[in-house]
């Protein structure tokens, strides 16, 4: 006679700690497969994507830091043109002052030689920090269109990372020159142009006083 099998079921008691444990660990598991950046990196065309803009947005910082230093450099240089234009004419208006007192007849007859002298280096100096200023707004142009265009990768990028596989990869980012045909700005040119050139609006009101202190120094 055989003997009958019987099989027998060990049940393993789960109390609820345990098992709310068990619950949350699944539910991480879950959720981190429904992530947006797990379903990135399972998704190629949206992986090559994000990589393309965040090497863009390296570059992006790259060029900007390197228009910063720029103009750092251009506003150093501004500053020693401008200290140099108001040494010229302190030294210039004394040795001017010295000569008048010695022979004040002989000078005040030829007082058109040194103002021709100061209008000259006067007009020199202004050329030199016209072009200085021109190089530096240039830059600063440029350095705004970079911080345009890296903010708007930096945003896509953002989008990108919450919605995932959702994201559309026909989008692009919204650049400086595409914003600018979107929107018009207003702007009053001749505020703008004045602020732009005050150094030189400045240089040439004392020039002209120069020019005039000259012959109130060798004939007054």
């Amino acid at each position: 006679m055989a003997e009958s099998k019987e099989a027998h079921v060990v049940e393993i008691p789960v109390d609820e700690e345990h098992q709310q444990k068990l619950l949350s660990a699944m539910a991480t598991v879950s959720a981190i497969q429904q992530h947006p950046l797990m379903e990135i990196s399972e998704s190629p065309g949206h992986l090559l994507l994000l990589k393309l803009w965040q090497r863009e947005e390296d570059l992006f910082g790259g060029r900007i830091a390197m228009k910063e230093t720029r103009m750092d450099s251009i506003r150093r240089e501004l500053f020693q043109l401008c200290c140099f234009f108001l040494a010229f004419h302190g030294f210039f208006l004394t040795i001017l002052f010295t000569s008048s007192i010695h022979s004040q007849e002989y000078t005040c007859r030829r007082w058109w030689l040194p103002s021709l002298l100061s209008v000259s280096s006067s007009l020199a100096m202004i050329v030199l920090v016209q072009m200085k200023l021109c190089k530096y707004w240039k830059v600063s142009r440029q350095l705004q269109r970079e911080k345009s265009d890296s903010r708007a990768v930096t945003r896509c990028i953002q989008e990108l990372r919450m919605k995932g596989r959702s994201f559309d990869l026909s989008k692009e980012p919204q650049t400086a020159r595409r914003m600018k045909s979107s929107s018009v700005k207003i702007k009053w040119k001749p505020l703008t142009w004045f602020s732009q050139n005050l150094i030189i609006i400045c240089f040439i009101c004392f020039t002209g006083m120069v020019f005039l202190a000259c012959k109130y120094i060798l004939c007054g």
